[in-house]
């Protein structure tokens, strides 16, 4: 069940909201200017291939791109099979506070994540889950946690072929706050 959590920027410690109401994560987020929702799963093979996930979802992809302008769109995957030093690599590019001059969409097909949005004063932590489609606006200081045992499918959507390029912060606070790791526990 996909969970937001709200802090203050400055004080990881004190929740000012906490929520698994898909409505009002919706509500919340939309006011930031974050596009959050939920499509039915499709049924995939216990490990898809990107050709397998893409094809799947096909009909709503279409329909991303053409309500958003996407001409890029990809599956990428991690799981208990990746290498283990793959995984750590992973997740230690994206714990970094960071911007991209692009949209980030990305759909769960399969698992979750993290993506903690640094806006307005406080840091808006979504754990994403599958059937979840977050984008975050283009400029938006966030970063992701997909926790130390990284176990996810997402289909990723681009404006550039160029990808994922990001900008980092160096006075970055991610460190401060829980990890995914944290959240799901406390979720459970």
């Amino acid at each position: 069940m996909t969970l937001l959590t709200v802090w203050p920027e400055d004080d990881p410690t004190r929740v000012l909201l906490r929520t698994t109401d898909p409505a009002e994560i919706a509500d919340v987020l939309g006011r930031l200017g974050v596009r959050f929702s939920r499509w039915p799963l499709a049924d995939l093979p216990a490990t898809p291939t990107p050709d397998q996930v893409l094809t799947a979802y096909r009909e709503r992809i279409d329909e991303v791109n053409a309500r958003e302008g996407y001409t890029h769109v990809d599956a990428v995957a991690l799981s208990p099979e990746t290498p283990e030093s793959d995984r750590r690599a992973a997740r230690a590019k994206f714990l970094t506070e960071h911007t991209h001059d692009d949209d980030e969409d990305r759909f769960f097909a399969k698992g979750s994540g993290v993506f903690y949005l640094h806006m307005d004063a406080k840091v808006h932590a979504v754990l994403c889950e599958a059937g979840d489609l977050l984008s975050v606006p283009a400029k938006t200081t966030h970063w992701f946690d997909m926790g130390t045992a990284p176990d996810y499918v997402s289909v990723r959507f681009f404006h550039d072929e160029e990808g994922w390029v990001a900008s980092f912060r160096e006075d970055s606070i991610a460190h401060a706050f829980p990890t995914y790791d944290e959240l799901a526990a406390s979720r459970d």
